[in-house]
């Protein structure tokens, strides 16, 4: 007997701040709290140099989508998963920024580029792997972030490193202090976490920088001092 193909599932429509963005149950549904992350990446907009934001594990583009609403800025989304990439494609052509918006479906260790970037979005996923199963509604590559939840991370950070513009910013979604701790630590010399911002319960954001850019310490001293993430 042939096997018939599993149907595809239906699109789904969600608010994402002022954008409709299409997903189905294949991929991430957007996280409502993480529009934050947008909010933050488009203040960094005002005053950043010239260029195109990079959009790192982007999922359906949500995240860089709606950071670069209102603005003429040009956006690159990488992630690894196919049909992501296509409902990034969609959402994008529904924010009226198809030819703005490149999306490149391919592993973040494969990814180079031909420029430096003002600000970089990265969203991996940070759910140890003996937990997802907490989260059954979710696929399991678009929240495993493996023993400790960091694998992804560190892979954004590797591309963070080759393609920050020297006065750039990075913002990296983690999913708690003890996470940014340990990253912190593994920072190589080119970057400085200056700054995080949390969502009680849900998850964190922290700001990446060039040494020779920092200008700010947050409440938790993060700053140059990397290895000793004082309290």
């Amino acid at each position: 007997m042939t096997q018939q193909p599993l149907a595809t599932p239906p699109p789904q429509v969600v608010a994402f701040g002022t954008l409709s963005v299409s997903f189905d149950r294949r991929v991430l549904a957007p996280r409502t709290w993480t529009t934050s992350q947008s909010r933050w990446a488009r203040e960094l907009l005002d005053d950043a140099p010239s260029g195109a934001v990079l959009e790192l594990c982007s999922g359906v583009a949500h995240i860089g989508l709606l950071a670069v609403h209102g603005t003429d800025r040009r956006l690159v989304c990488v992630d690894a998963d196919p049909v992501a990439c296509e409902y990034a494609v969609a959402n994008a052509a529904a924010a009226g920024r198809a030819g703005l918006v490149d999306v490149r479906q391919e592993p973040l260790g494969s990814f180079s580029a031909d420029e430096l970037f003002p600000v970089i979005i990265a969203d991996p996923p940070w759910v140890r792997s003996e937990l997802v199963g907490c989260f059954p509604a979710d696929p399991v590559a678009a929240i495993d972030g493996g023993a400790d939840g960091l694998d992804l991370a560190r892979a954004c950070v590797a591309v963070i490193d080759r393609c920050l513009h020297a006065e750039g910013r990075a913002l990296l979604q983690l999913g708690s202090y003890a996470q940014a701790d340990l990253l912190q630590a593994e920072l190589p010399d080119s970057l400085v976490l200056t700054k995080t911002r949390a969502e009680p319960g849900r998850g964190l954001v922290v700001k990446l920088v060039r040494p020779d850019a920092a200008e700010e310490v947050d409440g938790r001293g993060h700053h140059a001092r990397r290895g000793d993430p004082s309290r």
